[in-house]
């Protein structure tokens, strides 16, 4: 920047989509909390919207579901935890699976207007949910659907078939200081 305001406006695109797909990916934070920002302006306008999470377990209690519910969310946490604390991995990778079947099943029905897919890129990385299935899955989405996809190492699929992609960079973060995620900020 060298100080001074713009004074033109940039030129707006006379296409319009009909839908979109963002990605959100990167080391930084903010990933998920830039999807919930999207939720609340799809509720704004009255937009049908769904969230499926795939790492998250339906025993964690975070904010963001606690106040999606409450506004008319339709709120699935398909995950069973962190990986390091799995019991059972099959049965981590099982319930990953399922959920990405319940995702494609909500997209594919065309009945919401958003669908979050909060850290999908995870399942992927680790081969318990193809690639090629989320692509082709976000590419022949009903026309009304839009997709929010978030999570670390987005591949270059996803990247590439993004509407808008954004990757979030770390430049630092309080655990790296020995502070642990505080409720109402990271969950």
């Amino acid at each position: 920047m060298n100080g001074v305001p713009p004074r033109d406006a940039p030129e707006r695109s006379p296409r319009h989509a009909t839908s979109l797909f963002i990605l959100n990916t990167g080391d930084g934070k903010g990933k998920s909390t830039a999807a919930f920002g999207m939720v609340l302006r799809a509720l704004a306008r009255n937009w049908r919207v769904a969230v499926v999470q795939f790492v998250k377990s339906g025993e964690w209690r975070t904010g963001e579901e606690a106040m999606c519910r409450k506004l008319g969310v339709d709120w699935w946490s398909t995950g069973d935890g962190f990986t390091w604390d799995s019991e059972n991995i099959d049965e981590t990778q099982a319930i990953a699976r399922a959920g990405w079947e319940h995702a494609r099943s909500t997209i594919g029905a065309g009945e919401h207007e958003l669908v979050v897919l909060d850290e999908v890129t995870y399942p992927i990385a680790w081969g318990w949910i193809t690639l090629e299935d989320v692509v082709r899955t976000i590419r022949e989405r009903p026309p009304i659907v839009n997709v929010v996809a978030t999570g670390r190492d987005a591949p270059s699929d996803l990247v590439e078939l993004a509407d808008t992609a954004t990757e979030m960079v770390n430049l630092h973060h309080a655990f790296d200081a020995g502070i642990g995620a505080r409720r109402g900020i990271d969950y």
